[in-house]
């Protein structure tokens, strides 16, 4: 009977904290990016940052290749994960103006997998590694920037050339880019 009690008392308590907010119960999105978190396993080349420790659903990623057209670059990635997840994707940006086939100048990201092919037994970790791999292998058959796969397909080493003009802070175009070599 004590035991019936307590329990009973236990639930009466919680209610009494969760109506003066002390404690507030964890979201389904806030359960599922706490263990997709837990379990990330990143490539040396990649670090995520939380400005804020207590919101896991708002951070950072930062990705600097060691290979490939953007090598010795940095670029940082924004993540808003929303109330939906994992049934939606998080919403991602690239903080980091680039020259690149699948990130238009805005930032908007061309990965299929925060798109149309987006499942919820994707993690952030695929995430991670699908953005890794756009700066190992630009895609442009599937193009933000238009101007920007046109070249890659035309004149691959105009390309390069421009992607390190970019990386440096020069103008490629008629867009002036801020340095991102580290």
């Amino acid at each position: 009977m004590i035991k019936l009690f307590s329990l009973k008392q236990q639930k009466k308590d919680g209610e009494q904290l969760a109506r003066t907010g002390q404690q507030k119960k964890a979201s389904a999105a806030q359960l599922r990016i706490q263990k997709d978190i837990n379990e990330l396993n990143l490539p040396k080349t990649c670090a995520t940052e939380f400005p804020d420790p207590n919101d896991l659903l708002n951070f950072k990623l930062t990705i600097c290749p060691d290979e490939g057209f953007y090598r010795n670059g940095r670029f940082v990635f924004s993540f808003r994960v929303g109330p939906n997840y994992p049934h939606e994707p998080p919403k991602v940006k690239c903080e980091t103006q680039v020259y690149h086939p699948n990130i238009d100048l805005e930032g908007n990201v061309c990965l299929n997998i925060l798109r149309e092919d987006w499942n919820p037994v994707l993690t952030i970790s695929s995430i991670v590694y699908g953005l890794q791999f756009l700066f190992l292998e630009p895609n442009p058959e599937d193009p933000l920037n238009k101007e920007a796969a046109d070249q890659l397909q035309s004149n691959r080493a105009l390309f390069e050339r421009n992607v390190l003009r970019a990386m440096q802070g020069h103008t490629v175009g008629d867009t002036q880019f801020e340095a991102c070599l580290k």
